[in-house]
């Protein structure tokens, strides 16, 4: 047992410190009245009583015996000064006698409590530091495991540069601020902790959904230095067994949210996918090519127009006037030339002849005079113009538009009502478009329902309902969704018989104990791209290929508007470029209220669009219930602000993500944000 150390006191050792008060200076006195205080390992003050009344008999007989050195005439004096001293020696050194044996008890019993107290202490504090030391030792024991087979799994693969996809073995770790339940999304109904307020306002408090992540104010915030992108974004998946390996998953997921992608290289990761991929196309005719994106560029097949023609109704003239009006042949009771009809004979300088709009003008023909602009005198057969007439004028010239070869649309365009005009007016007949993207849709989960009210812990499917029409509402072609439950060989034949462009699955991109996705995905050799977004909601979000020249799979949180959340980061990009569409340019739009920032994320908040009252100026106002289980804040937005990490004050541009019935029109179909 350790002894504690002491206070150093009038020349003791330091193992003479016992718990207890002070004594108070106040109290001591001097000489033999002063009572002893205490001290362990030593008789005690009460033991030094006897000594100090010897002393004090022993000075007073030195007293005697000068006096009695000093002469006869005081031996009297001295002898009865000696029986005084003695008397008073013999008097101190009884009371003195008298005191040692109480003294020394009560010194006794103090010292034998401090001991107990002391030995009881040390003891406490040495089985308390066993306790410590063992569990300590315990913890290293596991986290030495746990990193050996980790290295052992990924001294089987090799590495490569991130910005490639690859086969990958260790999906891509993802940041740390859990913002879902325990089983982190593997189900799509609202996972909210009982405290969560409802008529939470935006960035503050636990109106965040199930998202413990602290929502800070805005002010300067850790950059993108301060949450690293490595090569955490793309690599080899463990091996399967390692997928389902308990420890490796929990250190897998920890890694994860260290080192997740940045919201904007995400979407320019997945849209770098979709465009390297091998567009399928069809060919259409006119009418059902609308709403469909063009294959290859748009090439005049003849001029436009493809002869001269005239831009009003009026009189085509020739030479200076006044003009004579012809009434030929071809005339037909005066209204000379009309659309739709060959050509005609050349006309004579000083004639003038009534023409239609989109008829064809004559060889030699100077202009055309409109209707309103000039008059006639019928008696003298005569043409006279009100205005100044200027050769060429109202009349559209053969290839004013564009001449034969002619690029008219590059590729991507999306086909609206006025390309097809286009195109049948440069010729064409068919259009050759990009095939719809065609999407699977699994929902996973046991926990959810899609019928009746919640019930025994089980919850509504709100993804189900929602990722299809959302993702047509995108322009593409979605199959019937599939409930596969928490069913991992089911997930497995799904994935390996997909034969869609992209398959999505909501829920199971953690690392639960039934979050199958990443143990399936990686039985499977899939490619990954993107595993952990850092923004939120929705960081558990990855993008993969699921074999070479196969599907995408873009999994999603099971929250509801984390699952929102994927979709404008990870499936529109991807989206775009497997449609053949061109990435869109970002549009910035001033915020009116403040918005708290995550820390080291970004946030997506919903909002709606509004134009002041007085200056008529364009903002968007943020929304309540934007937490990551919520979905009432984004059935009324249109749109989705940025927030970048740290948050944004009153009167900041962000840039907006419309949401695809934003921007959609009947004739569309659908079409991408």
């Amino acid at each position: 047992m350790t002894t504690p150390a002491g206070r150093k006191a009038d020349g003791g050792a330091a193992d003479d410190w016992h718990p207890g008060p002070s004594p108070d200076p106040g109290n001591r006195r001097s000489g033999a009245d002063q009572p002893a205080a205490p001290a362990s390992g030593e008789t005690g003050a009460a033991a030094k009583a006897p000594a100090a009344g010897r002393a004090t008999a022993a000075d007073q007989d030195r007293v005697a015996a000068d006096a009695g050195r000093a002469g006869v005439a005081g031996e009297a004096q001295a002898v009865s000064g000696a029986g005084v001293a003695g008397a008073a020696s013999a008097a101190g050194q009884a009371r003195a006698e008298d005191e040692v044996p109480n003294a020394g008890g009560a010194c006794a019993a103090a010292e034998a409590r401090a001991a107990e107290q002391v030995c009881a202490a040390a003891e406490a504090c040495a089985a308390e530091r066993a306790r410590a030391a063992e569990a300590c030792a315990a913890e290293r024991a596991r986290a030495a495991e746990e990193d050996r087979a980790v290295d052992q799994a990924l001294a089987l693969v090799g590495r490569r540069s991130p910005r490639e996809p690859r086969s990958v073995a260790q999906p891509q770790p993802r940041a740390g601020f859990s913002e879902q339940s325990p089983r982190q999304g593997s189900g799509s109904g609202p996972r909210q902790s009982p405290d969560q307020s409802l008529d939470h306002v935006p960035g503050q408090g636990p109106g965040q959904g199930s998202d413990p992540d602290p929502v800070q104010s805005p002010g300067p915030g850790p950059g993108p230095s301060d949450h690293p992108v490595s090569d955490h974004g793309a690599g080899h998946y463990l091996t399967p067994e390692s997928a389902r390996d308990p420890r490796v998953r929990d250190r897998r997921a920890d890694v994860q949210r260290r080192h997740a992608t940045a919201w904007g290289e995400a979407r320019a990761l997945a849209a770098r996918a979709g465009r390297s991929a091998s567009p399928r196309t069809v060919r259409l005719t006119l009418d059902r090519a609308i709403g469909r994106v063009l294959a290859e560029p748009l090439a005049a097949l003849a001029d436009l127009p493809s002869f001269d023609t005239s831009a009003m109704d009026g009189w085509v003239v020739a030479g200076p006037g006044p003009w004579t009006l012809r009434r030929g042949e071809d005339a037909g009771q005066g209204l000379c030339i009309l659309a739709g009809h060959s050509a005609t004979a050349p006309l004579p300088d000083g004639d003038a002849v009534r023409i239609a709009t989109g008829a064809r003008i004559p060889a030699n023909a100077t202009a055309v005079i409109r209707s309103e602009h000039a008059h006639t005198d019928q008696a003298k057969g005569l043409l006279y113009a009100q205005r100044q007439v200027v050769p060429g004028q109202d009349i559209r010239p053969r290839g004013q538009e564009c001449r034969s070869g002619d690029q008219l649309l590059p590729a991507g365009t999306v086909v609206t009502p006025a390309v097809l005009g286009l195109s049948a007016a440069a010729g064409y007949d068919e259009l050759l478009t990009v095939a719809r993207p065609r999407v699977d849709v699994l929902v996973l989960g046991d926990e959810l329902l899609t019928t009746g009210l919640p019930h025994d812990g089980l919850i509504r499917d709100a993804l189900g309902p929602m990722i299809g029409p959302w993702l047509r509402a995108m322009g593409v072609e979605v199959s019937a969704p599939r409930r596969l439950g928490d069913d991992r060989e089911a997930l497995r034949h799904a994935l390996t018989t997909s034969d869609a462009d992209l398959v999505i699955t909501t829920g199971g991109t953690a690392a639960g104990p039934v979050d199958h996705v990443h143990p399936v995905l990686a039985e499977i050799g899939a490619e990954l791209v993107v595993d952990g977004v850092a923004v939120r909601p929705g960081h558990p979000m990855l993008l993969t290929r699921l074999t070479s020249g196969g599907p995408y799979l873009v999994g999603l949180p099971g929250n509801p508007l984390a699952a929102i959340s994927g979709l404008l980061t990870l499936a529109e990009p991807l989206l775009r470029g497997l449609a053949g569409q061109p990435v869109e340019d970002p549009y910035r739009v001033v915020l009116r209220d403040e918005v708290h920032g995550h820390p080291h994320d970004t946030r997506l908040v919903p909002v709606v669009h509004r134009v002041g009252a007085g200056s008529g100026s364009e903002h968007v106002v943020p929304l309540h219930y934007n937490g990551p289980a919520m979905l009432r804040g984004i059935a009324a937005a249109d749109g989705l602000a940025v927030v970048p990490p740290g948050g944004v004050r009153s009167g900041t541009e962000v840039e907006i993500l419309d949401l695809p019935w934003a921007s959609a029109t009947p004739w569309t179909e659908g079409c991408f944000t």
